[in-house]
């Protein structure tokens, strides 16, 4: 364009990257096409990695066949919820003195409060110490067996403490006959899952076993097990995405229930009781979703080169992820602080790094993955207006090996949610998953002080990468 062409005709303009040079050229009635760019973020080694399986045809078509495999199995799945029992008496090898915890592995010294005050609480609930205070010098003299819930095929919300005597859901994938684990959702206020530990809070839990989960024990297997993809499905035209907002979940879950719990408990004040306590928790379906998400993804560990994101989950210190082609290896790296919307009175200062299990959600394409299902989330997650809540999915639909026909959002014309985090896509576009998550109070016991958007550390994809690459090998 000459000279005399620019000044009669106007520059004809690419913006790159930065979107605020685009918006001013706009606002000037300036013409301009924005891309939306941004340097790589995988180091010289990840790059160089990339480059050598792109270039292998033959390498990248098994890769592709893994994935689709796994994206496959599932699809395959068939999560029923079919009891509630004692932990101790349906999880080989949660013993006297083992505490399950979220996240990768960790030990008591490099736990955050309200980790800590979670254990302790559990401690005390079990009998293994009589207050407290020695409860947690028994956690830290070595003689607790910690380990992560993942390892014993369960999940857990927030601490996700588990221990012998606490009630979990049991959901079999009928497909692939495996069973995975999660303890009930104790509802809103001071709660373990936050660190909460005093008297209240275990007397509560002791509720919990008694009384709602022989109940639930009851109503699930008068029915015969209650199938959860068709209740998902539904959710999600109804405003749910499974990790910040549950509501028409849980109330298709209690309309399922309702009956079976009619003519199975006798009690008229203890049918009150369970129906008022599921009614009134709007996020009830939340670990219910959690163990549906672990008793699918298990199923898809351990397929030889498949690049697949099989677990992702933190413990307010680490965040980790597993692989489905390097098995079990926990790939870590420090967790993040969540960016959102805090309650009244509480700020950043106040709140614990990211923690929980329930990452597992988005693994199966819910949660920050089905965002453009529930915009209303988007707003108390701090992450814009409703319109926004689709940009997100949109993203996560870059990192996926395909879609869940089964899942539907009904804001993307009915396209199926990002199915299969691809651990080779999330370093070569620099995208990492998106999590929806309630924020935690750094002390333990104050509880949920808030809720927004955390992001999956980018080093945990590098570490897997290196390690999948000499898998292939």
């Amino acid at each position: 364009m000459s000279a005399r062409d620019l000044l009669q005709q106007g520059p004809r303009v690419v913006n790159i990257g930065l979107a605020g040079f685009a918006e001013e050229l706009d606002r000037q009635r300036t013409p301009v096409v924005a891309v939306d760019w941004m340097p790589p973020l995988a180091s010289a080694e990840s790059l160089e990695l990339l480059d050598r399986l792109s270039s292998d045809d033959t390498v990248r078509a098994r890769v592709d066949e893994a994935n689709q495999g796994a994206l496959q199995r599932m699809l395959a799945s068939e999560p029923v919820l079919v009891d509630v029992l004692r932990a101790g008496d349906t999880m080989q090898g949660l013993d006297e003195g083992v505490v399950l915890h979220a996240g990768p592995p960790i030990d008591w010294e490099r736990m955050c409060g309200p980790m800590r005050g979670a254990v302790a609480g559990a401690v005390v609930l079990e009998g293994w110490a009589p207050d407290l205070e020695s409860a947690a010098r028994l956690a830290a003299s070595g003689e607790i067996d910690f380990h992560p819930n993942h390892h014993f095929d369960a999940v857990g919300p927030m601490t996700g403490i588990t221990t012998a005597s606490m009630p979990v859901m049991v959901v079999e994938n009928r497909a692939f006959g495996n069973c995975a684990y999660c303890a009930l959702n104790e509802g809103l206020g001071k709660v373990m899952r936050f660190g909460g530990n005093d008297a209240q809070v275990l007397e509560h839990l002791r509720w919990l076993a008694g009384t709602l989960a022989p109940a639930l024990s009851a109503a699930l297997r008068d029915g015969g097990g209650l199938g959860l993809k068709g209740i998902v499905a539904r959710g999600l035209s109804m405003g749910d995405e499974m990790h910040q907002r549950n509501v028409g979940c849980t109330s298709l879950l209690l309309r399922e229930l309702a009956p079976a719990l009619a003519r199975t408990c006798t009690d008229a004040g203890l049918l009150e009781q369970v129906l008022a306590f599921i009614g009134g928790n709007d996020q009830f379906f939340l670990n219910v979703a959690m163990v549906m998400g672990k008793a699918t993804m298990d199923p898809v560990r351990g397929i030889a080169d498949s690049s697949v994101v099989t677990a992702m989950s933190r413990n307010g210190t680490d965040f980790g992820i597993r692989v489905s082609g390097t098995g079990d290896t926990w790939f870590v790296a420090p967790v993040e602080m969540p960016q959102g919307l805090y309650f009244p009175g509480y700020s950043q200062g106040d709140a614990n790094p990211d923690m929980g299990d329930s990452t597992i959600v988005e693994t199966i394409g819910l949660g920050g993955f089905a965002m453009a299902a529930a915009p209303a989330v988007a707003g108390f997650v701090g992450a814009g207006d409703a319109s926004e809540a689709g940009r997100y999915t949109q993203r996560m639909y870059e990192i996926t090996v395909g879609r869940n026909p089964e899942w539907s959002i009904p804001a993307l014309n009915f396209a199926g949610v990002p199915s299969a985090i691809d651990m080779l896509a999330v370093v070569e576009l620099g995208i990492v998953p998106t999590i929806n998550t309630g924020i935690a109070h750094r002390q333990p016991g104050v509880g949920q002080v808030g809720a927004g958007i955390v992001n999956a550390p980018f080093e945990c994809f590098e570490q897997a990468l290196k390690h999948f690459v000499m898998a292939l090998a």
